[in-house]
């Protein structure tokens, strides 16, 4: 089902009605920003970005990779914001430290990410996730079971893979053992989608969102579980729900057994330290966690190379290359970032998100506005959400940074589209889980974000 033009830009039309009548002299910029809301320039630069954005929501439509109009729109964007910048008085050096003040933040995020997709690669390559996927699959478990099983691990999967790879796994499970029961598949899909992200909130590499927090400062490693409550009732709410309505009875058992590759297990074990290394080094050597990445990946290099140096000549294994699988679609999510990021920072040099930050937690309070940005990160992406959020840079308490991590991380579940895992399981599981028959529980999905809500409330307060 195709979205509607209302709904879709709503919240954008109202954010650029919103912005083009403030009055750029009520907010007081930061030294580096200017304060351009009315200018010419600064409307023409967020028109564009709106219209690249619209480009990145029909992305499939169109068949036009998200990184191209972003990064196009950035280029664009930081050329409107210079002349605005030389017009209003500023040097060349002060116009290119603005330019460059996003860069440490992009660079680190790039790349955790990049050592993040290299060990799912890695181990989706060496069948892993296939293993997974075939034990489930030879189980012949109940529907009923099959419903708990599949998002009760999606759930604790999410945190260590992305909620993407642990949608696409978990939805081949279930398109496997339940062709036979579209109602099953439908409902269990949703329950993934809500389990995949609610799992994703209360760990750093379970979400970019809460990456991005992490990397800021404003929660520690261990301060994330602080959010496993509020995560779980996120996603029990609606799976108690909805389990009511699984059809009973049993699907016919499959065989489906699959083979790890040689070396797939230690890839495991590798990823494991890897983490543990970003942790350790961010705790007790106050050093980057992606330093710490970083150190972990050259591991699995020297795992790889000794496993090619042992391999016999005619083994596939010889020419293994970890790199191998990091081909169009990660590049395309790494530079997507890059994009976010500096039209996001044009935006905010040109002045806007200063004045938004005024209303949203000036006017209506941290704890509405950090509810109301998850919300929004149902329709537009939660990363440039969080993204301009951290710009902001808004006053909040421990409390507050953590509601704002739950609410964009979970918030994607209210609609099939709002995140990775809903759009890919509505790619694999076409014509049994579509936008409409998400939306019919989008009720119960709400429930849960609510219920969310309250239990942060109640035990993190």
């Amino acid at each position: 089902m195709k979205r509607t033009f209302s709904h879709l830009f709503k919240p954008l039309l109202l954010v650029f009605a919103c912005l083009v009548t403030f009055n750029a002299a009520a907010f007081e910029g930061h030294a580096d920003q200017l304060e351009a809301l009315n200018h010419p320039l600064a409307l023409v630069a967020l028109a564009i970005f709106i219209f690249a954005y619209v480009l990145v929501i029909f992305e499939e439509q169109l068949h036009l990779p998200k990184s191209k109009p972003m990064i196009n729109a950035a280029g664009v964007l930081w050329v409107l914001a210079a002349l605005v910048g030389a017009e209003m008085g500023m040097t060349h050096d002060d116009i290119e430290q603005a330019v460059t003040h996003n860069l440490a933040e992009y660079a680190s995020l790039f790349l955790f990410l990049l050592v993040a997709m290299i060990y799912i690669n890695a181990l989706e390559e060496r069948n892993i996730f296939e293993a997974l996927k075939g034990y489930l699959v030879s189980r012949g478990f109940s529907y009923q079971k099959l419903f708990w099983v599949t998002s009760v691990i999606a759930f604790f999967l999410s945190p260590i893979a992305d909620n993407l790879t642990t949608a696409l796994i978990m939805g081949a499970v279930v398109m496997a053992v339940g062709k036979d029961s579209p109602q099953f598949i439908g409902l269990t899909c949703i329950a993934i989608v809500v389990a995949a992200n609610a799992g994703g909130a209360f760990s750093p590499f379970g979400d970019i969102t809460t990456l991005m927090v992490w990397q800021s400062g404003h929660a520690t490693f261990f301060e994330f579980f602080e959010l496993f409550l509020p995560s779980v009732a996120n996603y029990l709410i609606p799976a108690l729900i909805m389990s009511r309505f699984i059809p009973e009875g049993q699907p016919p058992a499959l065989e489906d057994k699959v083979i790890v590759k040689p070396g797939g297990y230690r890839v495991c074990v590798l990823f494991l330290v890897t983490i543990v290394l970003a942790v350790t080094f961010e705790n007790l050597l106050g050093l980057p966690p992606y330093l710490g990445m970083m150190t972990g990946l050259s591991l699995l290099f020297l795992m790889v190379y000794f496993a090619r140096r042992r391999a016999p000549a005619d083994s596939p294994d010889k020419e293994y290359n970890v790199f191998s699988k990091l081909a169009i679609p990660e590049w395309d999510t790494l530079l997507f970032f890059f994009g976010v990021m500096y039209c996001v920072g044009a935006l905010g040099f040109l002045g806007y998100l200063t004045a938004i930050s005024g209303v949203m937690y000036g006017e209506w309070g941290a704890t509405n506005a950090n509810i109301a940005a998850g919300a929004i990160s149902s329709v537009i992406d939660n990363i440039p959400v969080m993204f301009a959020i951290l710009t902001m840079e808004p006053e909040m308490s421990h409390f507050q940074w953590l509601l704002i991590t739950f609410t964009a991380g979970v918030g994607g579940s209210l609609l099939s589209v709002g995140s990775a895992a809903g759009v890919a399981l509505m790619g694999a599981a076409r014509g049994h889980y579509t936008f409409m028959s998400h939306l019919k529980w989008t009720w119960a999905v709400a429930l849960g974000y609510a219920g969310g809500i309250a239990v942060h409330f109640a035990v993190n307060a």
